[in-house]
C-alpha cells in the first residue's frame, strides 16, 4: 500500500532523472455473453454492435456454436466465424481460446459467400495460438457419446464437432496449434501422426487416413497462413494505439461453462467472461462493459437438467412459436419458463453492465405468463444455484405469474409502442436481477431491437 508520501511522489523523475511509464490502460473492449443455456439471440446483439466495431472477436469455442444474423432479409449462419464478418469495415479475429477445424472454417465462409458475404478472407485473423480440431476428433467425439450411452445409459449431447476431444489434447499438452502447422510441416506430421496413434489406443475402432489428412491440412495451412498473426501482439496494439471499438462475442452460454455450467452437461470451454481474457490474451482491467443476453422464456438443447421446464402445450408453443431448432445440430430445443434464478446465477459470475432481452414477441398469445424466481429443496428457499445435477433435478421452482398481453409486439421499435402488461413483464426482470435491460427484441432482424437507452 502506498502512504501519501509515496502518492505524492509517484509522478516524480525518478533517480536516474527518467520519469516513471505511466499506466496506460488503453482502449476498453465491451463483451457479449449468453446467460442462459445458449440460443439467446446473441448473434443478433453482436451485429448490432458490431455495425459500428472496429474489430470483432472470438474468444473460446469452436463449430459447436451456431449464430443466425439476418441483414437484408438474408440469413446468415456463422459457427467460427465472428458475426462481425458481416461488416466490411471492421476485422474479425479468431482468439488462442477458440479450437478451429479448418475444413469447417472454410467450408463456412465458402457457404456465406454464396450467400453475399464478400471479402470475408481479407477481414479475418486468427491468431496463431489456437489450437486445431482435426477430422478425427469429430469421429472420438461421436465414439464417445456411444461409449457413455452403453457405459452409463445417458450421453451428454454433445454437438459431436471435436470440440470436447480438441480440449482434451490441448489440455493433456498433446494438441496442435496453428503455428504448428505454418511451422516445420515435417514435425507437424509426426505430432499429428502420434496424436492420432493415442487415440487409437484408447479407441481401436478409430480408423483414420492420415496421409490423406495431412494432405488436406497442408493445402489448408497455405489458405490460412495470410490470415495468421500473433493474436496477443495483435490485441496489444489494438488496445493501446489510437481509439477503437472492440467487441468480444461469445460463444454457448454460462451454464454450458466447462467451471459454472450444468456439468457434465457443458461445454469445453470457458463461456463466461474469464474466457475474454485467456482466450484473447487481454487484462481484466481492459474490459469494458459486458452485456448479457437472454431470452424471454428458457430453451436448452440436449440433455441435463431444466427446472422450469415445460413438458407440456406451453413447451411446444414456445418451441413452434419461437422456432426453437439448434443452429448447429438441428435438434428440436426444450422449452420452458423464464429462469431467473440462472439469470442471476449468470450475473453473479460475469458482472453484466446490461443485459438484451429476446424474443419477447414469442409470448404475445399466452394469457398468462409464469416467472421463475427462486429454487427451493425441501420447502425452503436456497440462495445460490446448485452445483450437485442431482439436487438441480430435486429443486422446486416458485413462480411469478404474469397476465399476458395479448397484443402482437413485433411492429414495436421504441418503448413506448409495447403494451403496459408488456413493460411491467420487462420491468419486473430488470428489477429482480438488478441490471438494466438496455434492448429488448421482438423479432428477427436488426431493426427488431428496441434500444432503452
Amino acid at each position: 500500500i502506498w502512504s501519501g508520501k509515496d502518492q505524492k511522489n509517484a509522478n516524480q523523475p525518478a533517480a536516474t532523472g527518467q520519469k516513471r511509464p505511466r499506466n496506460d490502460a488503453g482502449n476498453k473492449v465491451t463483451v457479449v455473453l449468453g446467460a442462459q443455456w445458449g440460443d439467446e439471440g446473441k448473434g443478433k446483439v453482436v451485429d448490432l454492435l458490431a455495425t459500428e466495431a472496429d474489430i470483432v472477436c472470438r474468444c473460446q469455442g469452436g463449430n459447436n456454436a451456431g449464430h443466425t444474423v439476418v441483414v437484408d432479409g438474408k440469413e446468415y449462419d456463422f459457427h467460427l466465424l465472428p458475426s462481425g464478418i458481416i461488416n466490411p469495415k471492421s476485422i474479425s479475429l479468431i482468439g488462442n481460446g477458440v479450437v478451429i477445424h479448418l475444413p469447417g472454417l472454410f467450408e463456412e465462409g465458402d457457404k456465406n459467400e454464396k450467400k453475399g458475404l464478400k471479402g470475408w478472407e481479407k477481414r479475418l485473423i486468427v491468431s496463431d495460438r489456437a489450437h486445431l480440431v482435426f477430422d478425427f476428433h469429430q469421429v472420438v467425439d461421436g465414439l464417445q457419446e456411444t461409449e457413455r450411452q452403453a457405459q452409463e445409459g445417458k450421453n451428454i449431447g454433445t454437438t459431436k464437432k471435436g470440440i470436447g476431444p480438441a480440449y482434451s489434447s490441448k489440455a493433456s499438452r498433446t494438441g496442435l496449434r496453428v503455428c504448428d502447422l505454418l511451422g516445420d510441416f515435417k514435425d507437424f506430421s509426426t505430432r499429428f501422426k502420434n496424436l492420432v496413434q493415442q487415440y487409437q489406443s484408447m479407441y481401436p475402432s478409430l480408423t483414420a487416413d492420415v496421409e490423406d489428412q495431412l494432405k488436406k491440412l497442408k493445402e489448408f495451412a497455405e489458405r490460412l497462413r495470410p490470415m495468421v498473426r500473433d493474436g496477443v501482439y495483435y490485441m496489444y496494439e489494438a488496445l493501446h494505439g489510437p481509439p477503437k471499438k472492440i467487441l468480444v462475442e461469445g460463444a454457448n452460454a454460462a451454464l454450458l461453462d466447462i467451471d459454472f455450467g450444468t456439468y457434465p452437461f457443458v461445454t469445453s470451454s470457458n463461456c463466461t467472461v474469464g474466457g475474454a481474457c485467456t482466450g484473447l490474451g487481454i487484462p481484466p482491467m481492459n474490459i469494458g462493459d459486458v452485456f448479457g443476453v437472454a431470452k424471454a422464456y428458457t430453451t436448452r438443447v440436449g440433455i441435463g437438467a431444466f427446472p422450469t421446464e415445460q413438458l407440456n402445450a406451453i413447451g411446444e408453443l414456445l418451441q413452434t412459436r419461437g422456432h426453437e431448432v439448434g443452429v448447429t445440430t438441428g435438434r428440436k430445443r426444450r422449452c420452458g419458463w423464464l429462469d431467473l434464478v440462472i439469470v442471476r446465477y449468470a450475473h453473479m459470475i460475469n458482472g453484466f453492465t446490461a443485459i438484451a432481452l429476446t424474443k419477447l414477441d414469442i409470448l404475445d398469445v399466452l394469457d398468462e405468463i409464469k416467472v421463475g424466481v427462486a429454487y427451493k429443496l425441501n420447502g425452503k428457499r436456497i440462495p445460490h444455484f446448485p452445483a450437485n445435477m442431482d439436487v438441480l433435478q430435486k429443486v422446486e421452482v416458485e413462480y411469478e405469474t404474469f397476465p399476458g398481453w395479448k397484443t402482437d409486439t413485433s411492429a414495436a421499435r421504441k418503448w413506448n409502442d409495447l403494451p403496459v402488461k408488456a413493460q411491467n413483464y420487462i420491468r419486473f426482470i430488470e428489477n429482480h436481477i438488478g441490471v438494466p435491460i438496455k434492448w429488448v427484441g421482438v423479432g428477427k432482424s436488426r431493426e427488431c431491437m428496441i434500444q432503452m437507452f
